[in-house]
């Protein structure tokens, strides 16, 4: 079947710990294309299980293919569902069309495993959809070589964004375009 435009209802932005301040790349995107913004109940204190139960719920309810955008705590996040809730269901796995990870957060670092508990270990298993990793020389939470072994388990291209932190507000990439760029290349497929 031929791929369809990507249109604004398609993308959903999930953000990290704390959620997305009003000028970080997801929060920009949000306001400039419509894309919609998957809403946690606690952004302070994030539980694995109810985190996975809005993205489970999103995809479910989606009328076309989604597309996914993540950040931090976020790229673990779809890891985790991915690998049960689409494990072995071919038709969940349809309803995603692509998904761009960015700056995955370690939740195995001693520093994050304290305050995120729950999160570790990250799920080290192939996404059945495709998907786009770029992660940071830079990253406090991530080293380089540990987000391109996310990138090689879970079956992603990945980017090296150079030294930009952690790829957020921080970081000054403003609207963030050649992230942007990379979502585009993501297609949604007909019929789920």
């Amino acid at each position: 079947m031929e791929s369809e435009a990507l249109q604004a209802e398609d993308v959903w932005l999930l953000p990290g710990w704390q959620n997305s301040d009003a000028d970080h790349w997801q929060s920009r995107w949000q306001a400039l294309y419509g894309y919609r913004r998957l809403e946690q109940h606690d952004w302070l204190r994030p539980l694995r299980g109810d985190w996975s139960i809005r993205l489970q719920e999103t995809v479910l309810d989606a009328p076309r293919p989604v597309v996914l955008a993540a950040h931090s705590l976020g790229c673990v996040l779809v890891a985790w569902w991915a690998a049960h809730a689409a494990a072995g269901n071919e038709k969940l796995a349809r309803k995603v069309a692509g998904a761009l990870l960015v700056a995955p957060a370690d939740t195995e670092q001693d520093s994050l495993r304290a305050v995120l508990p729950g999160w570790a270990p990250v799920m080290m298993q192939k996404l059945p959809f495709p998907s786009i990793v770029v992660g940071s020389e830079s990253d406090p939470y991530c080293t380089l070589a540990r987000a391109q072994a996310m990138a090689h388990a879970w079956g992603s291209r990945f980017v090296n964004a150079g030294a930009a932190g952690h790829i957020n507000t921080a970081s000054g990439l403003g609207n963030w375009g050649s992230g942007h760029a990379l979502l585009q290349t993501f297609q949604p497929r007909n019929g789920s």
